[in-house]
C-alpha cells in the first residue's frame, strides 16, 4: 500500500461497529441509551454523596471523582460514535484524533489511578481505623486526587508526543469506532517494533504500577480481616471494600483485553466488542455496582428520593 505523507493526512476513516444500514438504529438507539444510564448514573452519584453530609468522607469523594473521570471517558468516544452512525460518517480530522486520543488516555489513566487511591484508602481503614482520620485528612485526599489527574495529564501527552514524531501511516483506516491509541501507533510506518516497546513501555509504568499498588492494598486488607477472629467481623471489613473491588476486577478486566485485543485477536470485530466492554459498559455498571452493593449510598439515595418527594 502507498505510504501517505503526514502532511497529506488529514483526517482517518473509522471502521465503526457495523456496515449494515439495517442496524444503524438500533445502534443509535442503544449506545445513545447506554450514554445517558452512564452520565446520569454517574451524576446522581456525584449529587447524592454531595447533598448528605453522612457521606462526607474520604472515600466519597474519590467515588465523586472516579464518577467524574466515568463521564468524562464515556463522553470521548459514545458522542462521537452516535455522530457518526447518524450523519453515516466515520470521518474524524488528524487533529480531532490526536485530540479524542489524548482525552481517552487522560480519563481512563485518572480511572485506574482513582482506583489504586481508593485501595490505599481502603487498607488505612480497614488496617489502621484509629488512625484513619489523621492520615486520609482533606489536605491528603485533595493532593492525591491532583496527583492522580496529573500523572494522567502526563500520561497522555506522552502519547501525544510519540504521535506527533511519526512522518507516514500505512494507512488512514482504523478498525475501531474512535481513535484507539494502540491502533494509531500501529498505523506509523515506521519500526513497529520500537512502536510496541515503547506502548507497553509507557502502558507498564502507567498501568502496572497502580495494580501494583492496588494488589498490595488488598493483600495487606485480606491479611488483616483473616486475623479476625468472628466470622461477622471479618464479614463487615470485607464488605466495606466489596463495591470497590468489584469495579476493580471490572476495570482491569476489560482494560487488559481492549489493551492486549488488537495483538491477540484477529478480528477487528471482536476488538472493538471488547472495546466497547472497556469504554462504554464500565463507566455505565460502575455507579450501579456501588449504589447497589454500598449501605451508604442505598440509604443515602432513599433520603435524596424522600426531600425529592
Amino acid at each position: 500500500m502507498e505510504l501517505k505523507n503526514l502532511t497529506r493526512v488529514s483526517e482517518f476513516f473509522l471502521l465503526g461497529l457495523s456496515d449494515d444500514l439495517d442496524l444503524q438504529p438500533l445502534l443509535l438507539g442503544l449506545f445513545l441509551s447506554m450514554y445517558l444510564v452512564a452520565v446520569l448514573g454517574n451524576m446522581l452519584i456525584i449529587l447524592t454523596v454531595s447533598s448528605d453530609s453522612h457521606l462526607h468522607t474520604p472515600m466519597y469523594f474519590f467515588l465523586c471523582n472516579l464518577s467524574l473521570a466515568d463521564i468524562g471517558f464515556i463522553s470521548t468516544t459514545v458522542p462521537k460514535m452516535i455522530v457518526d452512525i447518524q450523519t453515516h460518517s466515520r470521518v474524524i480530522s488528524y487533529g480531532g484524533c490526536l485530540t479524542q486520543m489524548s482525552v481517552f488516555i487522560l480519563f481512563g489513566c485518572t480511572d485506574n489511578i482513582l482506583l489504586t487511591v481508593m485501595a490505599y484508602d481502603r487498607f488505612v481503614a480497614i488496617c489502621h481505623p484509629l488512625h484513619y482520620s489523621a492520615i486520609m485528612n482533606p489536605r491528603l485526599c485533595c493532593f492525591l486526587v491532583l496527583v492522580s489527574f496529573s500523572s494522567s495529564l502526563l500520561d497522555s501527552q506522552l502519547h501525544n508526543l510519540i504521535v506527533l514524531q511519526f512522518t507516514c501511516f500505512k494507512d488512514v483506516k482504523m478498525s475501531n469506532f474512535f481513535c484507539d491509541p494502540s491502533q494509531l501507533l500501529r498505523l506509523a510506518c515506521c519500526d513497529t517494533i520500537t512502536n510496541d516497546i515503547v506502548m507497553y513501555f509507557v502502558g507498564a509504568i502507567f498501568g502496572g504500577v497502580p495494580l501494583t499498588g492496588i494488589f498490595c492494598s488488598y493483600y495487606k486488607i485480606v491479611s488483616s480481616i483473616l486475623r479476625v477472629s468472628s466470622i461477622g467481623g471479618k464479614y463487615k471489613a470485607f464488605s466495606t471494600c466489596g463495591s470497590h473491588l468489584s469495579v476493580v476486577c471490572l476495570f482491569y478486566i476489560t482494560g487488559i483485553g481492549d489493551y492486549f485485543g488488537s495483538t491477540l485477536l484477529t478480528s477487528p470485530r471482536k476488538d472493538m466488542l471488547v472495546s466497547v466492554m472497556y469504554t462504554v459498559v464500565t463507566p455505565m455498571l460502575n455507579p450501579f455496582i456501588y449504589s447497589m452493593r454500598n449501605r451508604d449510598i442505598k440509604s443515602a439515595l432513599w433520603r435524596l428520593y424522600s426531600r425529592i418527594i
